[in-house]
């Protein structure tokens, strides 16, 4: 088991991407977190796993609030004693051009994924830090942390946000023996991308199954939607990995949606 007693926290893991890195998780053998706005999602999430012999608690989090972060956070380390890996993985999107975005709108997105992830880091840096064991911090990127696409200016800010935020994170936590990488994944069939299309088609004026073939899986070489398992299984090898020659870095999993 490549996680065997790993304690790992999972935001946003009641379902979609962040669900199945925390069943991934698991099955290598880590105690892991499911931390979720909707307390109800994530303990079915957390009963799921230990139905199939895995350990899990749930936690709610909102990963906006300090206070509850910081009380999550803590709640896990009572728990099981240290934090070896964090995924920072909670999420919204919102579809809209800038001339008809609101500041609303604009501030809620990236307070769920910036201040969401400068929260959940720091916390946990704090544990790792203390510990001595080191660990992984792991951000949810996207494509459009590299890339930028119509409609979506405070997503794709937020997803270069976190480019920056990670390498800092690697830098600083360096002597701590703390890494930390982003995932940049593709369009994954999850419900935030499936509330995209409509949105979109009508934004563009085109059909929905143009938005798929013309626009999410237009650039990619076999016009498939990359999967959780992609997702969750770079994941684990972010986690995993046990030195410090593999830290700052993206990787992009998008069926060459985007090359480096």
């Amino acid at each position: 088991m490549k996680l065997k007693d790993k304690v790992a926290i999972v935001t946003g893991s009641a379902s979609g991407i962040g669900k199945k890195i925390a069943e991934v998780f698991a099955r290598e053998g880590a105690k892991v977190v499911i931390a979720d706005l909707d307390k109800d999602d994530a303990q079915k999430t957390a009963d799921e796993i230990l139905a199939n012999k895995g350990k899990a608690i749930a936690v709610k989090m909102d990963v906006t609030n300090e206070s509850e972060v910081d009380k999550g956070v803590a709640e896990v380390i009572e728990k099981f004693g240290e934090i070896d890996i964090l995924v920072s993985n909670a999420g919204i999107q919102h579809i809209d051009p800038i001339d008809k975005l609101s500041l609303q709108d604009w501030k809620k997105l990236l307070s769920i994924h910036l201040d969401g992830a400068f929260l959940t880091t720091r916390a946990c840096l704090r544990s790792m830090y203390k510990s001595g064991r080191g660990g992984s911090v792991i951000y949810m990127g996207s494509v459009h942390s590299k890339e930028a696409s119509p409609l979506k200016a405070p997503y794709v800010t937020a997803k270069h946000g976190l480019i920056g935020l990670c390498k800092v994170v690697a830098k600083e936590g360096a002597k701590y023996k703390v890494r930390a990488n982003v995932i940049c994944p593709g369009y994954v069939e999850t419900p935030l991308v499936k509330k995209q299309i409509p949105q979109q088609a009508k934004d563009l004026g085109i059909s929905e199954q143009d938005v798929i073939n013309k626009v999410m899986l237009k650039d990619t070489v076999d016009h498939e939607f990359t999967t959780t398992d992609d997702v969750a299984n770079v994941a684990l090898f972010f986690a995993a990995f046990e030195d410090n020659a593999l830290t700052g870095q993206s990787l992009v999993v998008s069926h060459g949606w985007f090359m480096q």
